[in-house]
Formats: structure tokens, sequence, C-alpha cells
């Protein structure tokens, strides 16, 4: 019998980070709403009293950077000057500049796409940057995505809707998680610990946020995967007042496992936030886990990750790699045709089948990019199960 430990950690909204993260891709958004050809590669940083946006943006819209980030900064829930940075007086200064000529000529434009005198318009869009990118899926739940990350993620987000609609009042914006899953077999059977890191107002006695944060939280939440030797631990440093960028400085694309899979599989190192899906980072991340959502629903494997590599300026990835850990009904070799014969994995053909030109990120900064039912993005969808099975010889329907 084989038992292991394996960890994963999310975020609140309110975390420097995850506050960057989200004016990026606010940025992105509004930009997308006018100009869905931009290009945009945008990044923030955020300290006390100082939200730096930089980046460069190639588009013919205008859009009011400073607005948009106080936006984000009170919609978060920085709109108190106790909290030592907040929406009203905090300095915005923007530094954006356009992308580089050379790139864009390498990588063309996604106006491309529908125009119908150019012979293979997939040809045309090469990816924004050279990369590695990952796709991952199993069978640990319904999302198809390791139990972990989604624990980790569901404390967070319901930490976040407590302090929200007045539950615990005394909450602050900031916060973490952090879930420790016991497995047998490679199974989940129990989680071993949970960490609850809660910002919170300086009066409230560490006694009571511990109560509240065990009834009110943690066994809501995941009441069904906790028994009697389950660690659960509040703020183990003792108290957390002060928080989000008065505490520690916040940077786009910080985050990248939080965002991805806990830990879970490999991660080429790009990160998602602030980026249009020319660049692979994102968009090639984006059908690398619709392909690995596929292949375990299809019910080909139980667990399974899918590599892309891709060179700057060229459509057709360089390499692709299928791992499923020896859990496939068919070989590695086979099941990768099969993906190749199904998938198209052209940058251009990736954001024209998942429709990736529209202002949908904002939604994604915080509690994961992948596993989101909630918000049913195209690259969450089981749609292409039947292709695949057809694609490969002597096999039939789903069962």
């Amino acid at each position: 019998m084989q038992r292991q430990f394996l960890t994963s950690e999310s975020v609140t909204e309110g975390h420097p980070d995850k506050i960057a993260d989200r004016i990026s891709d606010a940025v992105l958004d509004t930009i997308l709403d006018k100009d869905r050809h931009a290009h945009v590669a945008c990044e923030t940083f955020l300290t006390t009293g100082l939200a730096l946006v930089g980046g460069e943006i190639s588009t013919g819209a205008y859009v009011d950077i400073d607005r948009i980030a106080r936006r984000v900064i009170k919609d978060v829930g920085y709109d108190k000057a106790e909290y030592g940075f907040n929406y009203f007086d905090c300095a915005v200064i923007s530094t954006i500049k356009e992308q580089s000529a050379d790139i864009a000529a390498a990588v063309g434009t996604t106006k491309d796409l529908t125009d119908i005198t150019v012979k293979d318009p997939y040809d045309v869009i090469g990816a924004g940057d050279q990369g590695i990118i990952y796709g991952y899926a199993c069978t640990s739940t319904k999302e198809l995505m390791p139990l972990p990350i989604i624990l980790a993620h569901r404390l967070t987000k319901q930490l976040s809707q407590l302090r929200k609609d007045g539950t615990l009042p005394y909450l602050r914006p900031d916060g973490k998680s952090q879930v420790t899953v016991e497995y047998e077999n490679d199974k989940p059977i129990r989680v071993a610990t949970v960490l609850i890191a809660a910002q919170h107002d300086p009066g409230v006695e560490q006694k009571i946020l511990g109560q509240d944060i065990i009834q009110q939280l943690i066994r809501p939440a995941i009441d069904n995967w906790i028994d009697d030797k389950t660690r659960l631990l509040v703020n183990s440093s003792g108290r957390f007042v002060i928080g989000g960028p008065a505490s520690d400085t916040g940077v786009t694309g910080r985050k990248i496992v939080v965002d991805t899979y806990g830990g879970y599989g490999s991660h080429g190192g790009g990160a998602f936030s602030g980026k249009d899906p020319t660049k692979v980072d994102r968009s090639a991340s984006y059908m690398a886990r619709y392909i690995a959502k596929n292949i375990v629903a299809a019910k080909l494997a139980t667990r399974v990750e899918f590599q892309i590599a891709y060179a700057i300026g060229r459509a057709a990835p360089l390499a692709v790699n299928l791992n499923t850990y020896e859990t496939g009904i068919v070989s590695n070799e086979q099941l990768t045709k099969a993906v190749l014969k199904v998938f198209d994995l052209r940058p251009g053909a990736i954001i024209d089948h998942l429709r990736l030109q529209r202002p949908i990120y904002e939604p994604f900064s915080c509690y994961g990019h992948f596993g989101r039912i909630d918000l049913n993005p195209t690259w969450e969808q089981t749609d292409r199960t039947e292709k695949l099975r057809r694609a490969i010889p002597r096999l039939g329907k789903i069962a």
C-alpha cells in the first residue's frame, strides 16, 4: 500500500499578488472590449500607497488605467484608510509602451483569422513568445482536478465571502489557505491538515477568531474530508492585522502554481494575467487543460499531463508530449496521435476554437483558471471525448 501526503495552497483576492493579477486582467478585458485584436502584455506592481501598471500594449483604443486600477482595489475591499492601502488615495502610475515592432511582425495579427484572401489564416498567427506549456487532469474530483487545490480554493473563496456578506465582519481582505491531503494508492482518503491565515481587525481575540474560522469556514466547506486526526491551524503565526500591499509587495504572475494545479504535474513558468491570447503562456495553457480534461472525461486515462512547446513567431508547435502515468487504456504514443488528429495546436486555431478574444479574464484572476465549472469557460468543456475515442482504432463510444 502506497501512502503519501500532497499539499496545495490558495490566496484570497485581497492578497497583494492577486490584486496585481486582477488589475492586469481588468486592463486586458477593457481593451479587448474595444479592440479584440489588441496585443497586450500588462503587469502590475503594488506596495504601500502605490500601484504601478506597466508593460507593452498595441491598440487604437483608449483605456483609463487609473480608473481601472482604483475600481479593482475598491472591489477587492481596500476601501478604508486603516488598512494601510486603499483605492481613494493610493498613487497610480502607468508606464505603458507599445509592443516591440519586431515581435509584432513575427506574431502577426489576429485580423488575419477573418481574412478570406489568406489561404490558411491559422498559419499566419505565430506564437507570441517561446514557451513550454502544460495541461493536467485527473479523476480525483468532479472538476477533474487535484483535490488539494480544489479544497484550497474553496476555502479562500468562502473566506472572502464571509467578509463580504458580514458573517465575520472583522475580517480584512488578505488571506491564505493550505490543504494537505492524504493519499492511498493514488486516491485521496482524508484531509490531514488545514491551514488558514485570515487578516483581521486589531481588536479580535485569537481564540474567537480560531473558533469562528473552524465553525463558519472550515467545517462547512470541507467537513466530509475531515476526521478526528485532522489538524486545523488558524493564524498559526498569531496576529494578522497588517496585510495586503501595506505588508508585502504584489506583482502580476507570482502565483502561477496557485493559478494552475497546485503543484501537481509540471509548470513551464509562464504566467497568465494581463496577456492577450496570442501569448501561448495563456492560450496554449488553456488548450492543454482542454485536451487533458477531454482525455480523462473520455475514460482514456485517469490521470494525464499534456505538454506543448512553441517558438516565437512560429504557428506549429515544436513538440508535444503526453504522460498518462501508466493509467491510459492505450499507449501514450497512440493517444498522442489521436490528440493531434482532433485538436489544432496552432495559436490562431486555439484562439478561434476557445473564443479567447473576449473580455472574459478578470473573474479568473483569483481562485484558479482551471476547474472553474462555476464560470463555464470554453477550456473546461468536454465536447471532444467521442472524437478522441473515434480517433483511436478499435475503441467504441464511452461506456
